[in-house]
């Protein structure tokens, strides 16, 4: 009975861990989500191969376009993702992940406006809930604020990304092609990123130590749990999936302070900033719920 609510948060502990490993990892920003997103991309060519399947190919009338969208999806992810690592990478963990807590209430600006709906003022209010959070944040850290600022750059864009993400799934294209384009777009993003930051080649090549991190950051944090996801999702209502992501970064803020005891530079202002956000997110899904309305799928 309680088995698929275990699995639910053993994902949601899984996404926690990609910012952890985003710390052990030594590369520069754009270099490990250009590993990141060419070995999850591979791993799911060898996938299929095993499985003897062949659906990585896009098969919806209009191929050319959906293609074409898939890419800018990924493109929007790659983004998302630099700004990310380069947040950990920058200030710490638990300064990130409390930034990217802001990411449901960018959606709720961002969703009306992509698809032309109307704003919900109660979305509004609760994102307005977020900014004494972040100020108590900012407050204490005011000599990482830099970090914080690409936190908030990264929930922005991953607030985005879902919407496209959603319309590209609707539109008939399975889950494991659309992450293959997506990983090609995120890559070739990085690609790019790369060159006009002029990086030396020898700062692409990962230690061996990198390597198995890199490893695991590709196969289970991000293909392995892009599929996980959404096998949970036969078992949970959309809200109920949202709700429990909505811990990611109380589970990652946890793990930074074991693995890295990141709670002895945390100032007490820190935690009660990240509780309001947190809370603030929990509202926000709860409201949903008693509203008749259904949070939209993190795909």
């Amino acid at each position: 009975m309680y088995r698929p609510y275990l699995q639910l948060h053993l994902l949601v502990l899984i996404l926690a861990v990609t910012a952890i490993l985003g710390k052990l990892i030594s590369l520069p920003a754009p270099a490990l989500v250009l590993w990141r997103t060419g070995l999850a991309a591979l791993g799911l060519v060898l996938w299929q191969k095993i499985r003897k399947k062949n659906t990585l190919k896009i098969s919806t009338p209009d191929v050319r376009s959906d293609t074409l969208k898939a890419l800018g999806a990924g493109i929007i992810l790659g983004a998302h993702w630099m700004a990310f690592f380069g947040s950990i990478q920058l200030s710490s963990v638990s300064i990130c992940l409390a930034g990217m807590a802001t990411t449901s209430f960018f959606t709720a600006l961002t969703e009306p406006l992509i698809n032309k709906s109307r704003l919900r003022w109660s979305d509004l209010v609760l994102g307005i809930m977020v900014i004494p959070g972040l100020l108590l944040i900012v407050g204490y850290s005011g000599h990482q604020w830099i970090g914080l600022v690409c936190a908030l750059a990264s929930a922005f864009l991953a607030a985005i990304f879902p919407v496209m993400n959603r319309r590209l799934t609707l539109r008939g294209i399975p889950p494991t092609t659309l992450t293959f384009y997506e990983m090609i777009g995120a890559f070739a993003t990085c690609a790019l990123a790369s060159l006009f930051m002029g990086e030396s080649p020898a700062a692409f090549w990962p230690s061996a130590s990198d390597f198995l991190w890199l490893l695991v950051l590709a196969g289970l944090c991000t293909s392995f749990a892009f599929s996980f996801h959404i096998r949970l999702l036969r078992h949970f209502t959309a809200f109920a999936a949202n709700l429990a992501i909505n811990f990611e970064p109380v589970y990652g803020i946890l793990l930074a302070a074991l693995i890295f005891a990141e709670h002895k530079q945390l100032h007490p202002s820190f935690y009660l900033g990240s509780l309001t956000i947190i809370m603030a997110n929990v509202l926000h899904a709860v409201l949903k719920r008693r509203g008749g309305k259904r949070a939209h799928p993190l795909l």
